[in-house]
């Protein structure tokens, strides 16, 4: 799976978890650029990406995350 094919899937994602259309994603993105991405909708986000994607994040990759693009280079070394 390419870097691209992994945020075509993540930005339906984050536009499911967080019901707006209008959200893209990209390397740079992070919870100060969602409205609506607070600590319990981070949980929710996190579950429904390893969901999509078949993995398991560990505790530690989860709370060290600064941004999407983070987020992509665990999911592409996990699938």
């Amino acid at each position: 799976m390419t870097r691209e094919e992994v945020y075509e899937q993540l930005n339906e994602v984050f536009r499911d978890v967080f019901d707006d259309d209008s959200i893209t994603v990209n390397d740079a993105t992070t919870s100060d650029d969602i409205e609506e991405w607070d600590s319990l909708e981070h949980i929710n986000l996190i579950a429904a990406v390893e969901q999509e994607f078949g993995m398991r994040f560990s505790m530690g990759q989860v709370v060290s995350m600064k941004n999407v693009g983070e987020m992509v280079d665990i999911i592409l070394s996990q699938i």
